[in-house]
């Protein structure tokens, strides 16, 4: 996901803000300001309903519980998405979605659904297993697949491929689960209460257990269908419209099947939950990790084949494409520059790393046709952001380059010695030359950063 802005817009003439007034409706500002409230009015009401269904003291608890998983998934989709970070509020909007917007359809639309249906057939149990296994699965992943649909919609630029939609997907879902996990453990705390349950053998403790100990994925993997779905639209040109749309399509469809074998597990016997969770669930998360690590390391060569096409025109160094297709070598640019020129320096070095990045895809999807018709347009936005960023990142980069390339042997002149034979082989020094010893000739007075120098 490019970083934002990913590719900086500059007004076409001088004249653009007096010939051109949007209505109120269409300025960013009501904009952004009508979203937040919407979010903001969406998560009172539903922390409101899960209170009265849970109380307040099985709220706290349900709520204390709940955040355990969220930072660890939040970090891994974050990690995910370290090639090509995008902007945080998009992250945001989507937790804050999966949280606020999603919970509060889901919550009543599966209680108005369930409700429908036992009273039409006189079948309360009959019309709970009927909403468990197909009502829910239908409404909770529309529900997460429309903050995807709308950052694929409005913050196109951010969405390029497969890992900005498992990342979006996959943090509205987190957001998502968040909240149902609060009104699910506090449920089973206030079935302790009146039950006496204490300790290991509780309700409480028998739900935290499935719900964040054994399955924090089972929301993310869902949606993250929904997410692959949009993601490979993302990489077709505008022309191709039926796959942009049927793909998504078939990729919530995949996400609601899932969730309604995932729901459906405990009706199918003692051991229902445990074949369907070693079976299925555990091999298709193992198959998605492989899927999303495979597709980072691909960005990451695509960065080393594309870029030094713009080190041959002049725009970047040499060692530039090597130091920015590794996330070693990155790290310890912004290391270094933040040693050097402190915490301002390593931020323009992250910039220049997510331009030059975003560069490299751009031109990826251009040679292969997906570009849009604002390629050039945006082509030399990119260039003219990293040139501006040059004279602080390069250093960096260049020191990167070197000190995360492998040692090369060096044989170096070694004073003969009485004991050493006519003609032997001198000694060499491995790692004789490495950088990281001496001044750095582009950051004078500085000594050369090594991160390994105690």
């Amino acid at each position: 996901m490019a970083t934002s802005p990913p590719y900086p817009t500059y007004p076409s003439g001088p004249g653009d803000g007096a010939l051109h007034h949007p209505h109120w409706w269409q300025r960013r500002g009501v904009r952004y300001g009508a979203l937040i409230t919407l979010l903001a009015l969406s998560g009172l009401v539903i922390l409101a309903l899960v209170r009265e269904q849970t109380g307040t003291e099985g709220f706290l608890v349900g709520l204390g519980l709940a955040v355990f998983p969220v930072p660890l998934l939040t970090a891994a989709f974050r990690w995910l998405d370290r090639v090509e970070p995008g902007p945080w509020r998009n992250l945001l909007f989507s937790f804050a979605w999966g949280a606020c917007a999603a919970a509060l359809i889901a919550i009543v639309a599966n209680s108005f659904a369930t409700k429908w249906i036992a009273t039409a057939t006189a079948d309360p149990a009959g019309a709970d297993t009927l909403g468990a296994t197909v009502i829910a699965p239908i409404v909770e992943e529309s529900a997460k697949a429309a903050a995807v649909l709308l950052v694929f919609l409005f913050r196109r630029r951010d969405f390029t491929g497969l890992v900005d939609g498992v990342v979006i997907a996959g943090v509205t879902a987190t957001g998502f689960a968040f909240t149902e996990n609060i009104l699910y453990l506090g449920t089973a705390f206030g079935t302790d209460q009146l039950t006496g349950g204490r300790g290991i053998a509780s309700v409480t403790a028998a739900t935290f257990f499935v719900r964040v100990i054994m399955s924090p994925f089972a929301h993310p993997l869902f949606t993250t269908m929904t997410g692959i779905g949009f993601g490979i639209a993302a990489l077709y040109g505008e022309g191709r419209r039926l796959r942009r749309v049927l793909l998504p399509l078939g990729g919530l469809l995949l996400a609601m099947c899932m969730h309604a074998l995932w729901n459906g597990s405990a009706s199918f016997g003692p051991f229902g939950f445990f074949a369907v969770y070693g079976g299925f669930m555990m091999p298709a998360f193992g198959l998605l990790t492989w899927l999303v690590i495979w597709t980072r390391q691909r960005g990451l060569r695509t960065i080393r084949e594309e870029l030094p096409a713009y080190v041959a025109a002049g725009w970047l160094a040499p060692a530039e494409p090597f130091a920015l297709g590794s996330m070693r070598a990155r790290r310890m640019a912004r290391e270094y520059a933040a040693h050097h020129l402190g915490k301002p320096g390593a931020k323009e070095v992250g910039r220049y790393e997510a331009y030059a990045t975003s560069l490299a895809f751009l031109r990826h999807r251009g040679r292969r046709g997906r570009a849009g018709a604002d390629f050039v347009v945006r082509e030399r936005e990119l260039l003219n952001e990293l040139w501006r960023l040059r004279e602080r990142a390069r250093p960096a980069l260049e020191y990167a380059a070197r000190a995360a390339a492998p040692p090369v042997p060096v044989m170096l002149p070694w004073p003969a010695h009485p004991w050493q034979a006519p003609g032997a082989a001198r000694p060499h020094l491995p790692y004789a030359g490495h950088a990281g010893y001496g001044a750095h000739p582009a950051y004078p007075g500085y000594p050369a950063y090594n991160p390994y120098r105690s």
